[in-house]
C-alpha cells in the first residue's frame, strides 16, 4: 500500500515539475512563434492576391521575409527557439495529459504526440534556416508535397494511402473550422481575467482565423485525394499552391485575399492565446 502511494506521489511530483513555469513559458513562447509564422504567411498571400507577391506564401517564404528585416538572423533564432518551446509544451501533454476533464484520454495524448513531432520538425527547419543550411526554408512546400506524394504512390497500395491521408486532412480541416466557428477555444482561456476588448479580439481572430485555417487544410487534403485518383503527384499541392488555387475560383483573387486575411488573423489569435490561454 505504502509503495503504491509512494509511486503515485512520485508520478504526481513528476507531472507537477513537467507542467511547471518552464513549460508554461515554453508554451507561450511557442504560441508567439506560431503567430509570427501565420501572420507572415497571411501577409505574403495577401500580396499575391493583390498581384504583388514575390515570395511563396508558406513557411519558407515567411522565413525568407523575416531574414530580410533588420537583425533578421537574430529574429530567426528567436523564432526557432520559440517553436522549440511549442514542441516542449506538447511533450508533457503526451506523457501526462492536457488541460481539461478529458485531457488524460488516449485520443488527447495521441494528438499531443502528433503536435509535438510536427512542431519539432518545424523547429528544425527554422533553426536550419537560421544557421544558413536551410536553403529557402527547408524547401518549397509545393515541391515537398509533390515529392512525398510521388514516393508514397510508388508503394504497394500507394494510391489508397495517399487517398486516406488526403481524406484525413480534409476531416482535420473541417474539424478545425467547425471548432473555430463554435468557439471551442474559449474552454481553454482565462475568460474571467480578460478585459472586454480582449474577449472581442479573441472571438474575431479565433473564428475568422480558425475558419480560414480549416479551409486551407481541407483544400490541401482535397488536392491529395485528386492526386491519388489520377495517380499524379503533381496534383498534390503545398501551402503556397493551395492558397494560389483560391485565386483560380470564380471568386478570383478576392477569395484568396479573404483567406489570406484569415491566416493573418490566426496569427493575431495565437498572440492572444499566448497571453490568456490556460497552460
Amino acid at each position: 500500500m505504502d509503495t503504491t502511494v509512494s509511486a503515485r506521489g512520485g508520478r504526481n511530483e513528476a507531472e507537477r515539475v513537467a507542467k511547471g513555469s518552464a513549460t508554461e513559458g515554453a508554451a507561450r513562447a511557442g504560441l508567439c512563434a506560431r503567430g509570427v509564422i501565420y501572420l507572415l504567411v497571411g501577409v505574403l498571400a495577401l500580396q499575391i492576391a493583390l498581384g504583388d507577391g514575390q515570395r511563396q506564401a508558406d513557411r519558407g517564404g515567411a522565413l525568407a521575409e523575416l531574414a530580410d528585416k533588420p537583425f533578421g538572423a537574430v529574429l530567426l533564432w528567436i523564432l526557432g527557439i520559440g517553436v522549440v518551446g511549442m514542441a516542449l509544451w506538447r511533450l508533457p501533454e503526451a506523457v501526462f495529459g492536457s488541460v481539461g476533464p478529458d485531457g488524460r484520454k488516449a485520443r488527447k495524448r495521441l494528438l499531443a504526440v502528433v503536435r509535438c513531432v510536427f512542431y519539432a520538425t518545424v523547429a528544425y527547419s527554422v533553426i536550419a534556416f537560421a544557421a544558413g543550411s536551410g536553403g529557402d526554408g527547408s524547401g518549397s512546400s509545393d515541391k515537398q508535397s509533390k515529392d512525398v506524394t510521388a514516393r508514397v504512390l510508388e508503394l504497394p497500395g500507394g494510391q489508397w494511402i495517399v487517398a486516406v491521408a488526403g481524406a484525413g486532412i480534409v476531416v482535420a480541416g473541417v474539424w478545425i473550422g467547425a471548432r473555430a466557428v463554435m468557439r471551442s477555444y474559449r474552454d481553454k482561456l482565462n475568460l474571467g481575467e480578460m478585459p472586454r476588448w480582449a474577449r472581442r479580439t479573441v472571438d474575431v481572430t479565433g473564428v475568422g482565423g480558425g475558419a480560414a485555417r480549416g479551409l486551407v487544410f481541407a483544400a490541401a487534403g482535397a488536392f491529395a485525394i485528386r492526386a491519388a485518383i489520377d495517380y499524379d503527384p503533381d496534383r498534390a499541392k503545398g501551402l503556397d499552391d493551395t492558397l494560389r488555387s483560391f485565386a483560380g475560383t470564380p471568386l478570383g483573387p478576392a477569395l484568396l485575399g479573404c483567406v489570406a486575411a484569415g491566416l493573418a488573423l490566426f496569427g493575431v489569435f495565437s498572440f492572444v492565446l499566448a497571453r490568456w490561454r490556460r497552460v
